[in-house]
């Protein structure tokens, strides 16, 4: 039932674009795990759907085989003997498809496409012979396949150089929320949280839907977050491990890599991950990075200022950070652990740097209320030359091709920001570093991305563009 569905209209465009097609079409679904993928595809064709199966985790390909089975069991077919192999499942699929009625398109939805592809199966010769041999030449069938495991889904299908090369007639890529949409799930579920509250909702659990369906709206947010993350008995309490471990193959490499990059919130160097790293060699760091950045874990930037624009990498998934940041390091037996952090010094450590990751994952907000939508522009963290005396470093510099660059500086508070005389002295340095780079050909735009907006004082003038919560909640 689309209405149950949040958000998601540009992907309930492109889903009910390639239903009315009048050529079957191939669409592999990707995202993080728990965004949405299977509740996006099953509420959209509810009444559409004409067979359905998901892969099992960490089964053989018998138990895999068993449940393609069954699926066509439940549609009506009648077979009584196991597979045994991945040719016959098909082709078992091929005559009930083949004998439905002849109105409209018969999706045929794949879930959890990764565990089906166990060692030696031949799952992807026999899905290649599926598509390329039959549904493709028919004009009836629409194919949707989903994967959390990301890099399986780019490395297998996306950028497949085999049978399936250039077969996908279409690639969506399923975002976790924005804050407005996880406002307006929130408010389905009961839950009215004020902006702030909302903000931090999201610091926390990054808008991924599942997350957000855990919540109680008999419980404050505090006390959700108690009951869910720092009990033992909570859903979240070991969804950390769960989380890498469903996703990637030797998920403890992956575990190392984004426990490293935790501890540089702003980024580091491949060399400098590396150096850190040194049972990792050169190529498999490369391709836990690629993988990575595939699931939406790390991003990738170039740092501005550095002598060669080297490549940086991130951590930006909520949860991760949180965990490293709180759950990781919980050693209290205290059912209250976060109700009692609240407005602590090390509640405000973590809500200032992970303010700035909130700011940037709404850069469309932040250039929209900037009134710079239609303005093609690079968005890069900057870091000044050691030998430079105006040492400074931006999490954001939006580098705008009217010839103005915004310096944006994110500030985390309860209230109205107050700036102090250090702090605009600190405001000033940046400015004169990032002047020191560009030259005068462009002008220097100072942006402060607060909750409440800037204080009015002496210090203030120095401001020329706000960006508050209001503004990052816009639709």
């Amino acid at each position: 039932m689309q209405e149950r569905i949040v958000g998601r209209k540009q992907e309930i465009d492109t889903l009910h674009e390639l239903y009315q097609s009048e050529f079957s079409e191939f669409v592999a679904i990707c995202g993080r795990r728990r965004v949405g993928k299977t509740f996006l595809v099953r509420e959209y064709f509810e009444k559409e759907l004409v067979f359905s199966i998901s892969g099992l985790a960490n089964c053989g390909m018998a138990q895999q085989l068993e449940q393609f089975r069954n699926g066509l069991l439940r549609c009506g077919v009648k077979q009584q003997r196991s597979f045994r192999n991945w040719q016959e499942a098909f082709e078992a699929l091929i005559d009930y498809l083949s004998k439905l009625p002849g109105q409209g398109k018969k999706v045929v939805f794949l879930d959890e496409l990764p565990w089906m592809d166990t060692p030696k199966s031949g799952f992807i010769s026999a899905l290649e012979g599926f598509w390329n041999s039959w549904a493709c030449g028919r004009h009836d069938i629409l194919l949707v396949v989903c994967g959390s495991a990301t890099s399986w889904m780019m490395n297998k299908l996306i950028t497949n150089h085999g049978g399936l090369h250039n077969r996908l007639t279409r690639h969506i890529y399923l975002q976790p929320f924005c804050l407005a949409e996880t406002q307006l799930m929130l408010e389905r579920k009961g839950l009215h949280l004020s902006l702030y509250e909302t903000a931090v909702c999201y610091m926390i659990f990054g808008g991924i839907p599942f997350y957000l369906n855990l919540l109680d709206s008999s419980f404050s947010l505090a006390q959700n977050i108690d009951k869910l993350l720092f009990q033992e008995t909570g859903e979240l309490y070991r969804e950390f491990d769960s989380l890498y471990a469903a996703l990637f193959r030797n998920s403890r490499e992956y575990v190392e890599v984004v426990s490293v990059l935790s501890k540089h919130l702003s980024g580091m160097s491949r060399a400098e991950l590396l150096e850190a790293m040194s049972k990792t060699s050169g190529k498999s760091l490369s391709t836990i990075l690629a993988n990575l950045e595939y699931c939406g874990f790390i991003r990738q930037f170039s740092a501005i200022g550095s002598r060669r624009r080297q490549k940086m990498y991130q951590l930006v998934d909520f949860f991760s950070l949180f965990y490293f940041h709180f759950m990781k390091k919980h050693l209290y037996d205290n059912n209250n652990f976060w109700q009692s952090l609240q407005g602590t010094s090390r509640f405000y450590t973590w809500a200032g740097l992970t303010f700035e990751l909130l700011c940037l994952k709404h850069m469309e907000q932040i250039k929209r209320a900037l009134g710079i939508q239609g303005v093609l522009s690079n968005e890069y963290a900057y870091r000044t030359p050691t030998e430079n005396k105006n040492q400074a470093q931006i999490d954001l510099l939006i580098d705008r091709k009217d010839n103005t660059i915004s310096i944006c500086e994110a500030k985390f508070s309860e209230g109205n920001y107050v700036i102090s005389a250090e702090e605009e002295l600190k405001l000033r340095n940046r400015l004169l570093a990032v002047r020191e780079m560009v030259g005068r050909h462009k002008s220097l735009q100072l942006v402060m991305m607060t909750t409440f907006g800037v204080a009015e004082g002496k210090h203030s003038g120095i401001v020329q563009k706000e960006i508050t919560l209001k503004d990052l909640f816009a639709v």
